[in-house]
């Protein structure tokens, strides 16, 4: 039984904690000691700058003051400690999006749920529920309508979800026509939903309402084909598809879904790819892509040219371990979802210099 004192103290605490300003911080270690926070080189002009990580409710602290070793005890002993089994901390992040009102959704495939991070308002939220009466078993793909709803992919449940934007359950569809959605994307102009089927080898495109639409692409390993496509990114005119097996990214035009070409090729020299996950584009057209088999992030330019690894195996500033998704928002900050260390990655892509 509790004893009264210790009652007392924890609802002392949460009234507390519930009356007390917080705000949102990305950076949580000292940078300087442990990594790089610029790449290429220092010595050379930027193209994109360390901006932090999130983690879960470590990254909202009080405004004014740092907490005590007291309070971090009172944190731990009512649940809301910083330990990796504790449901408000990320697990194993899939992908994410940024919504209108600035807020960075996350999806978790380790708890399994949606995480919401609230800077303007200093909250954080986690969403478990894809449908009434019905959990989240693994969302992976997740992306945000221009009327505020998202979309989320459960490879597990083999749907699409559609959630308010307060997180209400409010649609699904996809069930008869998907095998194992992951990565998904939405072309703002028409409102198609563009979803890799990574069990069909194909990306299946519906309608604002959910009707299945079209398919893009083929099982195969030749351009135009699909082996186990994992993540799309909808950018300018075209299509970016992660093609985990194959060893690129393809790419695929947004008008008719015909094959473009494609970026990087399967080898053993950094640049190279041996299973793409992630890919986003930047606002010059850079392509990104997460290598998550050694743990690195690189950019192409738009022509496909290999332009810049950040990575390498560790948990350090500018390194990963089996990183995920990635996507970008409109100020050009760029998430990686770096899966085993249970975190995202902030960078911001700051121009070719």
């Amino acid at each position: 039984m509790t004893k009264p004192w210790v009652a007392i103290t924890i609802a002392v605490f949460i009234t507390g904690c519930a009356a007390a300003p917080r705000t949102m911080q990305y950076f949580q270690e000292d940078t300087e000691q442990r990594g790089r926070t610029s790449w290429p080189a220092p010595d050379q002009s930027p193209r994109l700058e360390y901006v932090g990580q999130l983690i879960g409710e470590q990254n909202f602290v009080l405004k004014d003051e740092n907490e005590s070793r007291g309070a971090k005890f009172l944190r731990w002993l009512v649940g809301l400690g910083s330990g990796r089994d504790n449901v408000n901390q990320l697990l194993r992040p899939q992908s994410g999006v940024v919504d209108a009102s600035g807020r960075i959704l996350v999806t978790d495939a380790g708890r399994p749920s949606v995480f919401v991070f609230d800077e303007v308002n200093a909250t954080l939220a986690v969403w478990h529920e894809a449908s009434p009466g019905v959990d989240f078993l693994s969302p992976v793909g997740i992306a945000v309508r221009d009327t505020g709803e998202f979309l989320v992919a459960d490879a597990k449940l083999g749907e699409v979800f559609v959630l308010s934007h307060d997180g209400v359950p409010v649609g699904r569809f996809g069930g008869d026509a998907l095998i194992r959605p992951t990565g998904l994307d939405i072309d703002e102009a028409s409102g198609r939903v563009y979803v890799a089927d990574r069990g069909a080898h194909v990306v299946k495109v519906f309608s604002r309402d959910g009707d299945l639409l079209q398919t893009i692409g083929v099982p195969g390993n030749a351009t135009g084909e699909l082996n186990a496509p994992m993540h799309i990114s909808v950018a300018g005119s075209k299509i970016y598809v992660s093609d985990a097996l194959n060893a690129y990214v393809q790419i695929f035009s947004l008008s008719d879904g015909q094959p473009l070409g494609r970026v990087g090729q399967r080898g053993l020299y950094v640049g190279n790819l041996v299973r793409p996950k992630g890919v986003t584009v930047d606002s010059d057209g850079n392509i990104y892509v997460v290598e998550s088999y050694y743990d690195h992030l690189l950019i192409y330019d738009e022509s496909g040219q290999f332009l810049l690894p950040i990575g390498g195996t560790g948990s350090d500033v500018g390194q990963f371990f089996l990183p995920a998704g990635m996507w970008s928002d409109k100020t050009d900050r760029v998430f990686v979802a770096d899966m085993f260390n249970g975190r995202v990655v902030i960078f911001r892509y700051v121009g070719s210099g």
